[in-house]
């Protein structure tokens, strides 16, 4: 060996040991020596989650796990005929890069970025940094843009994934016994549906006896159960909406009683990324929003809740009076086939048990009073938190047949049901399960399937709805 190439070997052995890795190998791992970096995912708390999303607007969510600098890159693949080109990460010319949000504890770590002047109709790629490095995710991150067919085309199919009663174990703060959670594998099975967005009906979170007395604690709990592994697919790829039950919102059965209500709204409106929430001079989580030919309206049964066992009088309310009115005005101004309810609850039941509507009657008959004064057309109504799975019918004399379709749980624990004289034979599920919602057909004949699935993703019962069935009846029209 010559003695130029033995020099250069001692060099490289040298450089090595003072690395402490290999030659040619680079070193990107968490150090505690100074002027160390992190590794990019190491910075990960949670998400990405894709928010709201309109024909040109997205809202996208991340949290770290301690302050960073976070920033998005984003390409459509959608060609000019309209086609998806593939989904693989390889950026057009056309790229485009959000400016760069520092989170901070103040902020909870919570990045959220407004994407706006996007294109109609198109499906699009996103990439995310943290400190200037990509973070690597084990399955796709895209959004989508809502599709420009008014005026133009039939309005665009549509599939929605709803559920509730999410539950996470943490073994340190759950009850004893047996895990009261499990089957996490339920969203992925949802994420593998594809929906095109996700409707969280409530108890998305459960507090524990150890959280719900401070806001810091309560937001401890939120980071615990977003950051749940099995749910990222879920968040990274679909648009998720949300509205609160009891179990999200405070205590068991809480009520605007909650003295930590005002913190419990901040940190629910820290972690989702609805389009609104409330109104200037009516606080709460209930807001609007439009996707393809089909409104949903979120309902807040919490904050302005009475207790459920106070005297059953003209003011015990669900929603509060002016929550009330808005959805009511709401709906009357609607002209959507099918308009979808969202409640944490159950509202048209008439079984006056746990929390259900029906221990609201004044409200419940008020509701379904205006409903048919108004002649509002393809009201239908979605609910949780019963821990069981249910398709009910009503049938309002001179009026259309009123469906709702309760969803639960998703891991949390199922339960057993007794007889319900509402409920649609063949659809009560006392398992793990979540539902799809797709609204399909022509302009003029829109269809609402309605499935439910297991945690595996298997099909357990199917039951189709058209929008003319959810007319007024001629007989009952007003005379022109």
């Amino acid at each position: 060996m010559s003695r130029r190439l033995l020099t250069v070997l001692l060099v490289v052995c040298a450089l090595a040991a003072v690395t402490g890795g290999s030659p040619g190998v680079s070193q990107q791992g968490p150090s505690s020596g100074a002027g160390a970096h992190p590794r990019a995912d190491s910075l990960l708390q949670a998400g990405p989650m894709v928010g709201y999303g309109t024909h040109r607007e997205v809202q996208l969510w991340v949290q770290t796990s301690r302050p960073a600098d976070v920033r998005l890159r984003y390409w459509s693949r959608t060609t000019a005929r309209g086609d998806t080109a593939s989904l693989a990460a390889i950026p057009d010319p056309d790229t485009a890069t959000t400016a760069v949000q520092r989170t901070s504890a103040e902020g909870s770590h919570i990045a959220r970025f407004t994407v706006s002047a996007l294109e109609p109709g198109n499906t699009y790629v996103y990439e995310l940094y943290l400190n200037g490095q990509r973070v690597e995710r084990p399955y796709p991150l895209r959004f989508q843009t809502q599709p420009l067919w008014q005026w133009r085309t039939d309005p665009p199919d549509i599939t929605m994934a709803i559920g509730s009663c999410a539950y996470i174990n943490d073994p340190t703060y759950d009850r004893p016994g047996n895990p009261y959670g499990g089957d996490e594998r339920i969203f992925r099975s949802i994420a593998a549906k594809n929906p095109d967005l996700m409707l969280w009906m409530g108890d998305n979170v459960y507090y524990r006896e150890v959280d719900w007395a401070t806001p810091t604690m309560m937001e401890a709990r939120y980071a615990h159960t977003r950051r749940a592994e099995a749910l990222q697919p879920l968040l990274g790829h679909t648009h998720n909406y949300a509205t609160w039950d009891d179990h999200d919102y405070g205590p068991n059965n809480s009520d605007r009683s909650y003295r930590q209500k005002d913190a419990s709204l901040r940190i629910f409106k820290q972690y989702w990324a609805n389009p609104n929430y409330g109104r200037p001079d009516v606080p709460g989580v209930f807001g609007k929003f439009q996707w393809g030919d089909v409104d949903v309206f979120l309902l807040d049964d919490r904050y302005h809740r009475s207790p459920t066992g106070a005297p059953r009088t003209d003011d015990k309310t669900m929603w509060g009076e002016a929550q009330r009115q808005w959805l009511i005005d709401a709906l009357t101004t609607s002209d959507a086939p099918f308009k979808l309810v969202v409640n944490g609850g159950q509202v048209i039941t008439p079984k006056a048990q746990y929390e259900t509507g029906a221990r609201f009657p004044q409200e419940q008959s008020l509701l379904l009073e205006a409903l048919r004064e108004r002649q509002v057309e393809g009201v239908v109504f979605l609910s949780g938190d019963r821990h069981i799975t249910e398709l009910l019918q009503r049938r309002p004399e001179g009026f259309y047949p009123i469906y709702e379709f309760t969803n639960s749980p998703l891991t949390a624990g199922a339960v057993t049901e007794g007889k319900n004289p509402n409920r649609v034979d063949g659809t009560l599920v006392e398992q793990r399960n979540f539902g799809t919602l797709t609204i399909s057909g022509p302009r003029e004949d829109r269809v609402l399937t309605l499935r439910t699935f297991d945690a595996d993703g298997g099909l357990l019962w199917e039951r189709t709805i058209r929008a003319q069935a959810l007319t007024v009846p001629d007989d009952t029209s007003e005379e022109e």
